[in-house]
């Protein structure tokens, strides 16, 4: 590798982890809002440990897997990824990565919690649609749309569910403090001890949620760029030897008897699953480590492993097919995927300390849209933990589902709910804003990064 290569390389990982940072102090300050908003926490000690509490939640990854992460470099095509070599890898990151830092700064500026992981998804597909126009290839849209369908949905299940807990608080909890607006922000008291140690833990989960979910999307990020500059060391899963090969292997050729099995004939998915197998195995048969594979069988594998999975989840929606032809073909895709699919250690740390260290800065701006500006009165303590309780739950959820959602979404939506729940009322400006980022953001993104990658790798693309 040359100097010219290692200094991109480094130069697109400093930006990617600078996308965290700011990822960090731009997201995160939507946990630390209402324990700074209600002095439960001093600012300094909220910030300091929520950063800790993110740090410790994108470490999770190391034995919670990285499902989010994997959906997020699944975004773009396959075959743009495994052949964006040289020049065009380098501009196909840059323009991601520039795309995503600048809007997150822009909103940031303005004060508005927008999403960082609609402006990382939007960054990601409008290169991947981009390169599909100007190579003249089919993009499939299908992960970019079941993407959406979970960040669309979360901000309604925040709303809602921040709405009912709010409203189920008030009828068990006999506290007339929990939900009395401060009328005096700038001199408010800190809440009673049972209170405060209730936002502080709602803002811990929110916080280790955040981590887990968000920190996966740097994660992702940052293999995304070392597969397309290291593609000999970051392609095919490294630490597959041939014991963990023999065992693939084994799984594949179950799976290849039941695809080919009279009950699926007649499936067109079950056809091409069975082609990509046998691909696969010839690829693997003898090999005593992925890593001896030569560059361009790497690059083969990672194509044929990714593209057997997906047709082998479609396979799996046959009607008639039993529990365990089920089971077998979810197990068959795990096995593949295990081939390509990996993070390497450093990568999970470095993002965590990114995202940790950026939460501890930046955060006022958002923590003062978040208390004061979306309902027409203060948050009070209850609808401050009803909304942090709801943000919590959903991103756990969606870590179990590996579906990336917007921390920032879930928790104005929730704070909007239980205002709503409250007959608080809701500041239709801020609220006209805050829809306004959310809804621009994708096509913004999209565009811009398209743009981009057109206007600098377009030349190296087919005939252009």
């Amino acid at each position: 590798m040359d100097i010219a290569t290692i200094g991109l390389l480094g130069l697109c990982l400093v930006i990617a982890l600078g996308f965290e940072f700011v990822n960090g102090f731009h997201d995160t300050a939507n946990a630390v809002a209402t324990v700074i908003y209600t002095r439960s926490l001093k600012p300094t000690v909220a910030v300091l440990w929520s950063g800790l509490v993110n740090l410790l939640g994108v470490l999770s990854v190391f034995g919670a897997g990285a499902g989010v992460a994997f959906k997020i470099v699944g975004l773009l095509p396959t075959d743009l990824l495994v052949g964006a070599s040289g020049a065009m890898g380098i501009w196909m990151l840059l323009s991601i990565l520039i795309t995503a830092v600048l809007w997150n700064l822009a909103t940031w500026f303005v004060g508005l919690p927008a999403s960082s992981s609609h402006t990382l998804i939007g960054s990601i597909t409008g290169v991947g649609i981009t390169w599909g126009m100007l190579a003249h290839k089919d993009v499939n849209l299908e992960k970019f749309y079941d993407t959406l369908k979970g960040l669309a949905l979360a901000p309604l299940v925040g709303f809602g569910v921040a709405a009912l807990i709010f409203l189920a608080m008030k009828l068990i909890v006999k506290r007339p403090e929990l939900f009395q607006s401060p009328e005096d922000v700038d001199n408010m008291a800190p809440p009673p001890w049972p209170i405060r140690l209730m936002l502080i833990g709602t803002c811990t989960g929110v916080s280790y949620a955040h981590g887990s979910n968000d920190g996966q999307k740097g994660i992702g990020l940052m293999m995304l760029i070392l597969i397309a500059l290291l593609p000999g060391q970051f392609t095919v899963n490294p630490n597959f030897g041939a014991e963990k090969i023999a065992s693939t292997v084994a799984v594949v050729k179950q799976v290849e008897t039941l695809v080919e099995s009279p009950a699926l004939a007649s499936v067109e998915k079950a056809a091409e699953a069975d082609k990509r197998l046998k691909k696969i195995e010839s690829l693997l048969a003898n090999r005593a480590s992925l890593s001896e594979l030569p560059a361009a069988d790497q690059a083969e594998l990672r194509k044929e492993a990714l593209k057997a999975a997906s047709a082998l989840k479609k396979v799996a929606k046959e009607k008639g097919l039993s529990a365990d032809d089920k089971d077998l073909l979810e197990k068959g895709q795990k096995e593949i995927k295990g081939t390509v699919e990996f993070v390497a250690p450093w990568v999970t740390v470095a993002v965590a300390l990114a995202l940790g260290v950026g939460t501890m800065f930046g955060w006022k701006r958002i923590v003062v849209t978040v208390g004061e500006k979306i309902g027409k009165a203060h948050l009070t303590y209850g609808q401050g933990a009803a909304a942090e309780l709801t943000a919590m739950l959903t991103i756990m959820v969606a870590d179990k589902l590996a579906a990336p959602v917007s921390t920032t979404h879930i928790l104005s939506s929730g704070i909007a709910g239980t205002m709503a729940a409250n007959k608080s009322g809701l500041q239709p400006k801020t609220i006209r804003n805050i829809l306004i980022a959310w809804v621009l953001t994708l096509p913004v993104t999209m565009v811009v990064s398209g743009l981009l990658f057109w206007l600098t790798a377009g030349r190296f693309i087919g005939g252009h």
